[in-house]
């Protein structure tokens, strides 16, 4: 059985050249899931109808400060008409 040396570390940039292969294989893996992660999880791409979380509709902050006292009665019912008008009208 004939063993192959070679001379003066010949074969030294095979083990770096493998290394950093496997890197950039593992990476490339990585990289892809990641993406597929995020493209499955993305929805149908509309913002929720209820604002998000810790995001208030406009409905709420109209009733807070009807709470607060910062408007009138008649005034925050003309308001809450006119959003909900505008929110029919919007998904027509």
């Amino acid at each position: 059985m004939t063993m192959f040396w070679f001379p003066h570390g010949g074969p030294g940039w095979g083990w770096f050249a493998m290394s950093l292969g496997t890197l950039l294989f593992w990476a490339l893996l990585i990289a892809v899931g990641v993406l597929l992660f995020r493209a499955l999880n993305r929805g149908s791409g509309q913002p929720p109808a209820h604002g998000g979380p810790g995001r208030p509709t406009p409905e709420q902050l109209l009733a807070e400060r009807f709470a607060r006292g910062e408007i009138e009665e008649d005034e925050y019912r003309r308001r809450l008409d006119i959003l909900r008008k505008g929110s029919d009208w919007a998904g027509r």
